[in-house]
């Protein structure tokens, strides 16, 4: 598991850490997320049944960046504790929109002692090539409505998961 650093701008004294890591299959990638904060002071929402839903980044979210190691285009992927999702393709930095053909993600919320997602995204939601650079981030909500990001790794500046500086691990097909 690797650390996840918060922005600097995002003060939350009462989120002490996240933890991520991903691997790749031949069948998808897989990722965990572990949160470990005073749960009384997270927004966390109820589990629903999984389905698509737009603005999840302004909530408690956990996100993958997905590029080929490449090319300039991308994939982000969003997820919810709640078990709601949403995957976006993007041809440069910002420029894209839904990725409307993206096959459901596999969530699921980890034991109860334990704060946080498995995640499994199958292969063809992923870009083609034969590596692939992840930028593994988080925006979490306080029970306040204040919001924090994370990241493997943050550019300059505000905080921006989009970025190329934030693609900061790399994994090799099977």
């Amino acid at each position: 598991m690797s650390d996840l650093t918060r922005h600097a701008d995002t003060p939350a004294p009462w989120l002490r850490g996240i933890q991520a890591s991903a691997g790749l299959t031949a069948e998808g990638l897989f990722i965990r997320y572990r949160i470990d904060a005073d749960r009384a002071r997270l927004a966390i929402p109820e589990t629903t049944a999984p389905e698509r839903v737009e603005g999840l980044w302004r909530h408690t979210c956990l996100e993958a960046f997905v590029m080929g190691a490449d090319a300039p285009a991308y994939r982000e992927f969003n997820f919810s504790p709640s078990g709601a999702w949403q995957a976006y393709g993007f041809h440069a930095y910002r420029q894209g929109g839904p990725l409307e053909d993206a096959t459901a993600p596999r969530i699921e919320r980890t034991p109860a002692a334990e704060l946080g997602l498995r995640v499994f995204l199958p292969t063809q939601n992923l870009p083609s090539g034969p590596r692939l650079l992840l930028g593994l981030s988080a925006v979490i909500e306080a029970a306040d409505g204040s919001l924090s990001y994370w990241a493997l790794r943050h550019p300059p500046g505000r905080p921006d998961f989009h970025h190329s500086d934030c693609f900061a691990l790399e994994l090799a097909r099977p």
